[in-house]
Formats: C-alpha cells, structure tokens, sequence
C-alpha cells in the first residue's frame, strides 16, 4: 500500500508542478505587442478557472497524499525514529584507565613533549 501511495503521491507532484508552470503571471498580458493575445485558445477567463481549479484539486491530493504516507510510514513501524540508533557500549573502567594512562606523558599544556621545560 505505502509503495502505491507513493507511487501516486509522485504523480500528484508532477502534475502540480506542471499546472503551476502553466499559470500565467497577474501582469504577463501587458506587453508592447498587444495586450491580450496570449487568452486567445482558452479566452479571457476560461484558461484561469480550468487551472486554477486544477491547482486546487493537486494541491488537496498532495495534502492527502502526504498525510497517508506519514500515518501509513507511523503505524507500519510502531516506533519513533530513535529506535534504530545503536546504543554506544560504554567503556570498562579498566580499557578508560589504559587510555589516561597512555596518553599521561605525551604532552603538558604547552605543547612540549613532557621533560618539564
């Protein structure tokens, strides 16, 4: 289900990305070479109804789309997204006292090599 959902989900994208590429600008008709040519196939309102109402219908199956991807994603794995982090094993008292130890007289807070200068 969750792989047709997104399946779905990446059609409504596409097609909403290309309806809003489709739009025309507020002010795409006021050119210097005649106003109103570019209404001519679908006439001065129908263009902007028709794609706007195609907008509106992408973006409400974007919306349920999302929304059916997070609940089918949250209840498929019943878990918080913090689970699948492995647990660091802290270390031993005896592996953490070798490592203060080798590293006592490698060098002081001067940066020199420990012979107290």
């Amino acid at each position: 289900m969750l792989v047709f959902l997104s399946t779905i989900h990446v059609i409504v994208c596409l097609f909403l990305i290309g309806v809003v590429l489709l739009q025309q600008g507020k002010g795409a008709d006021l050119s210097v070479f005649g106003g109103g040519g570019t209404q001519a196939a679908f006439g001065a309102r129908g263009a902007t109804t028709m794609l706007h109402k195609l907008t509106v219908y992408g973006f409400v199956g974007f919306i349920l789309t999302t929304i059916g991807i997070g609940l089918l994603k949250t209840t498929a794995r019943n878990a918080s997204v913090i689970t699948d982090v492995p647990v660091a094993v802290e270390a031993t008292t005896e592996e953490t006292a070798t490592e203060d130890d080798a590293g006592a007289g490698v060098s002081d807070e001067t940066g020199d090599a420990g012979d107290g200068q």
